[in-house]
Formats: structure tokens, sequence, C-alpha cells
């Protein structure tokens, strides 16, 4: 149910992109965009966690996204929308916000064969 949940989430925001006529990469950017922050882990668990979260929660993504409704910036309100809908499109697959242990370690338990 909560995968189901997800996927309406990530379709809402595959909507959101087509409503505000969003340029085709910001699709592109919407797969694969924050997974950069991965990158972060270069510099150890904690750090990489910590950097991974900031691009993966969604809280951060709805200011994002309200920012750029009341300031009339149409980036961040695209950014917004890809920053959400990645985050769903992870947990979907069952990837969630990264604990200080590893990146296998996420809120939603383990990820791989145990």
């Amino acid at each position: 149910m909560i995968r189901l949940e997800e996927l309406a989430m990530l379709a809402g925001c595959l909507y959101g992109l087509f409503y505000f006529e969003a340029a085709w990469w910001y699709y592109l950017l919407l797969f694969l965009g924050p997974d950069i922050s991965m990158l972060g882990y270069l510099a150890g668990n904690k750090t990489g966690a910590f950097i991974y979260n900031l691009f993966h929660h969604k809280a951060i993504a709805v200011l994002v996204f309200i920012a750029g409704l009341t300031g009339d910036w149409p980036v961040l309100v695209l950014t917004g929308i890809v920053l959400f809908g990645h985050s769903s499109m992870d947990r979907f697959f069952g990837y969630g916000l990264k604990l200080n242990a590893g990146f296998k370690y996420t809120h939603l338990g383990i990820i791989g064969k145990q």
C-alpha cells in the first residue's frame, strides 16, 4: 500500500512537470538528478548521509516548491517537483533516507539481501 502511495505521488509530480510545461530534460532530472548527492559518501558515511538526505527529503522539496510559487521563480517550482518526485520514486523502489551507518542503511530498512 505504501508503494502505491509513493507511485501516485510520482505520477502527480510527472503531471506537475507537464502542467508547468517543463522542458524535456526536467523529466530526466527527476529520474537521475538528485542521485548526484551520493558523491557525498566520498567524504564518509555521516557526511554522505547528510548530503544524500538533503537532496531526498520531501519536506525540503515542498519548501523549495513553495518558495518558487511565492517568489514567482519557475525554476524553483520545477526543482521542488523534481526533488519530490525523485524521492517518491526512490521510496517506491525501497530506497529511503540514509542513516549514518552506511549507504545501505535507510529509514525503510537495509537495502539488498540480508
